[in-house]
């Protein structure tokens, strides 16, 4: 064999390997070792039910903003988990200016808008208030979603509503600038107009503080995928991003940027952990461009809008399977966590009333609603309300563990008194397609061109189902080896999808005994499902305990352990010993 021929082998070894070490870890039955005297962290604020408090879209109540959720429905989520953590709310300046002549009917509407935020805020929580819409005769053209022209009335208006809001009644808002700027739906212009009307809103901002020394938090661009600007953008380019244009520009102008924001759809868990064309993680690229800039590498990097998402509008998915979607929001957090996120809202609480045969348009919601156009149709909670729920039952410490496995995974928490397990086993449905995209980028330019044409043909899913033999096209090593791995990953996630897994929790460290309960999320039931602990009994932890539990596909435990209180021990009347004598000669 010459010298060539092994040279050839031994990269064609070491790309294989390379790629091939992803799913080693992926075994029928699975083991976690929790170690209760462990260092732990703070459980990460990513890990807090947050929520965009958008819903239904359609009101017969004037007075109430029509991107809301309804009253009952947040008023259900306030009783039930507290609005103690990150809540975005869109506040519609074109909806607001629209009700201009009409005083009594503006005022309710703005006492509506408050009425939540400071409910938000007097439970100790952020409201991300998405300013967004332009009032007719301030924009380009007469649409809600126009660039803004007259910018100085903007800027007036919009330094109105923050002196209310953030120094008269000080509740706790950090503002953001439009929503999915990038996107010609939601605005009618180019990114230089985007950026101008940032400088005026951040203009406001600056003099504010100055005027009150209150510090405003203000960011964005909330674009609807990090890489995206108002012209088509890809991975491949991220400097043509408009988050990177908005850090560079602030930068320029001396501008407020206290967090940035981007949405994220998908159904792809590790979205998070994407690499750049840098060959290095794209949060770990922005908080590069943000250092490079002069601002904190460290400033909150917030998904403000995701959601279990495979393009639909409506997807059975998020509605009568309502059961995968719970099972992603856990997996998906964890990722979040790993990639060094800081913050997250999840989109919607509610869903969208629309034209739709069932009367909904757009069904991302937490909660449903039964469709009928009446003023009292009313709605009610799928599955992945209740993993929200699940997450609001962790403890407030988070404690070691190692997970390498592409589907199955824990999140193991303690608090003083209890101990609160959290597992999911979420497959995506999309698993292998997903594979390439986060990975691709590690290709040189022919490599990708070799796989994207793949993708684009038919052949993508014939080689996915075997029906296409890998080995009979010609390819470059490291795509043939990308392509073999995604035939792999493809045959795990069917596997997994119909298999239920064995999952083995030992816990070592603690001496108490535990009142033990298990609250499961599975296709038992997909909406109006019942929150309740089941499986109550004792376990005694002196000695180690191991959990051992079959997980079905789809599907989220919560395992909780609340210590045992001790015996009460009642107290005997005391005895006074000078009188027992006397009791004892006056018996005789």
């Amino acid at each position: 064999m010459n010298k060539r021929k092994v040279i050839l082998l031994i990269l064609v070894f070491l790309a294989f390997s390379w790629f091939g070490a992803c799913f080693a870890q992926t075994p029928d039955e699975l083991e976690f070792n929790i170690d209760l005297n462990s260092t732990a962290i703070t459980l990460p604020k990513i890990y807090k039910p947050s929520i965009d408090l958008s819903g239904r879209g359609m009101h017969h109540d004037a007075d109430w903003p029509q991107t809301l959720a309804a009253k009952g429905i947040l008023e259900t989520w306030q009783a039930e988990i507290g609005f103690t953590n990150f809540y975005r709310m869109q506040y519609n300046l074109w909806e607001i200016e629209q009700l201009a002549k009409d005083k009594e009917a503006k005022d309710k509407l703005l006492d509506s808008y408050e009425e939540v935020i400071k409910k938000i805020s007097d439970s100790g929580g952020v409201i991300i208030l998405d300013l967004f819409g332009t009032p007719s005769g301030l924009g380009k053209v007469l649409d809600k979603n126009s660039a803004v022209h007259n910018l100085e009335a903007y800027k007036q208006l919009v330094k109105d509503i923050i002196r209310r809001l953030s120094c008269e009644k000080k509740y706790n808002i950090w503002y953001e600038v439009w929503n999915a700027p990038d996107l010609g739906d939601f605005f009618l212009g180019e990114s230089s107009e985007y950026l101008n009307l940032y400088r005026i809103v951040g203009e406001a901002v600056k003099e504010l503080r100055q005027e009150t020394k209150i510090h405003i938090p203000l960011g964005g661009p909330s674009t609807s995928c990090w890489f995206a600007n108002t012209q088509p953008n890809d991975i491949l380019t991220p400097e043509g991003s408009l988050i990177y244009e908005l850090i560079k520009y602030c930068n320029s102008y001396k501008l407020p940027l206290d967090f940035i924001s981007w949405h994220a759809y998908s159904s792809d868990p590790q979205l998070e952990k994407q690499l750049s064309i840098y060959a290095k993680p794209f949060i770990k690229l922005i908080r590069e461009w943000l250092s490079y800039f002069h601002f904190e590498s460290n400033l909150p990097l917030i998904i403000d809008e995701w959601n279990f998402d495979v393009a639909a509008n409506i997807s059975p998915k998020r509605g009568k399977q309502a059961y995968i979607t719970a099972s992603f929001i856990p997996a998906r957090l964890k990722n979040m966590q790993d990639a060094g996120l800081d913050y997250q809202t999840y989109f919607c609480l509610e869903d969208f009333w629309g034209n739709h045969k069932d009367g909904v348009s757009r069904n991302l919601g937490i909660f449903y609603f039964d469709g009928q156009d009446r003023p009292d149709y009313k709605g009610a909670a799928k599955a992945s309300y209740n993993t929200f729920r699940l997450l609001n039952l962790l403890g407030n410490e988070l404690l070691p563990v190692a997970s390498t496995d592409e589907f199955a995974g824990i999140i193991p928490t303690r608090s003083q008194d209890y101990l609160a397990v959290l597992v999911y086993n979420y497959i995506d449905p999309q698993a292998a397609m997903n594979y390439l995209s986060r990975n691709i980028v590690d290709l040189n330019s022919a490599e990708r061109k070799y796989i994207i044409n793949i993708v684009k043909s038919d052949r993508i899913e014939k080689i996915l189902s075997g029906q296409l033999d890998l080995s009979a096209l010609r390819l470059p090593v490291k795509a043939k080896s990308m392509l073999s791995n995604a035939i792999e990953l493809n045959n795990l996630a069917g596997k997994f999808s119909t298999t239920n897994r064995k999952i083995k929790i030992s816990f070592k460290g603690a001496k108490d005994v535990y009142l033990f309960s298990r609250y499961v999320v599975d296709n038992s039931c997909s909406r109006d499902c019942a929150f309740k602990p089941g499986d109550e009994r004792e376990v005694d932890f002196t000695q180690g305990y191991t959990e051992t539990m079959e997980l079905a596909p789809y599907s989220v435990q919560l395992l909780v352990f609340k210590k045992k209180p001790l015996p009460v021990v009642e107290e005997k009347p005391a005895v006074n010993v000078s009188e027992e004598p006397l009791k004892n000669a006056e018996s005789n």
